[in-house]
């Protein structure tokens, strides 16, 4: 396990820091990346300048690591941002570009740099950390929920492709996890006082429940799962609230679902 090397991006905090130490700690060789990082260390190993954003970023960073470690067996595309609780039309499409581009295109970005060296060299893994939003949309979180939507579909698509090659796409799905995610929410940039009273009093009740969410060591664990599983699934749930919330969506009425989670997040 000594020669596998993994790449994490968004490693410097949170969900990416957790992953890279968790891999460490079971014997891979990890590389984490981080928009705002010079070069440095994390728990988990080195830690690399990139911005999934930038196209040049992303392959001059790539390229770096293949040149020095000869290939890349896992890539985990963890670096994400979010808009903190508000109405969907309260975000310009400016915003919910940029949303879709570190969620989404970010994740496109860094599979295409990663892709030819996995073909060349036979094999690797693909896990993306997607979320419960990804199959489970709730209100008020509607650019994110689409964000992860769109990992969904990307990734299982990319998993039927590229199997011949020796390569397996898979998505992670979290719930509520407690991490300094939401220090890098983006405010809203069209705020309208139609929103003001419920977008408050929802930040309010995610604040709460975030108080008692699970680590985000859970979260690492589960992507260990799916990177060393000889036959992979296409999605894992990471957390008991996560795995609950994909029965209820598989098996609840609809109508069931939707006034449990309006209820859940006091919602008239």
């Amino acid at each position: 396990m000594n020669s596998k090397i993994a790449l994490v991006t968004g490693a410097s905090s949170g969900i990416g820091q957790a992953t890279a130490a968790r891999l460490a700690q079971a014997g891979w060789k990890v590389i984490g990346t981080s928009r705002r990082a010079a070069q440095g260390a994390t728990p988990g190993g080195e830690l690399l300048a990139l911005d999934v954003t930038s196209d040049a970023s992303v392959a001059a960073a790539v390229e770096a690591v293949v040149q020095r470690e000869g290939r890349i067996d896992l890539l985990v595309n963890n670096a994400g941002v979010g808009v903190a609780a508000a109405g969907a039309e309260e975000s310009s499409i400016a915003q919910a570009q940029a949303v879709f581009d570190t969620n989404f295109f970010g994740a496109v970005r860094m599979t295409r740099a990663v892709l030819p060296q996995m073909r060349a060299q036979g094999g690797g893994r693909i896990v993306h950390i997607g979320s419960v939003l990804g199959f489970l949309p709730m209100p008020y979180g509607a650019l994110y929920a689409a964000s992860k939507h769109a990992i969904e579909g990307y990734s299982e698509s990319l998993d039927h492709e590229l199997r011949n090659w020796g390569i397996r796409s898979v998505v992670i799905e979290p719930a509520y996890t407690r991490t300094p995610f939401d220090a890098n929410l983006l405010e809203a940039d069209a705020k309208l006082d139609a929103y003001h009273a419920v977008r408050t009093a929802l930040v309010r009740r995610i604040h709460d429940i975030m108080a008692g969410a699970e680590g985000p060591e859970v979260v690492a664990e589960t992507v260990l799962k799916a990177a060393s599983a000889a036959r992979p699934k296409l999605r894992y749930t990471a957390g008991g609230l996560a795995a609950r919330l994909r029965l209820l969506r598989t098996f609840a009425p609809a109508s069931m679902l939707d006034a449990g989670m309006r209820k859940d997040l006091q919602l008239v």
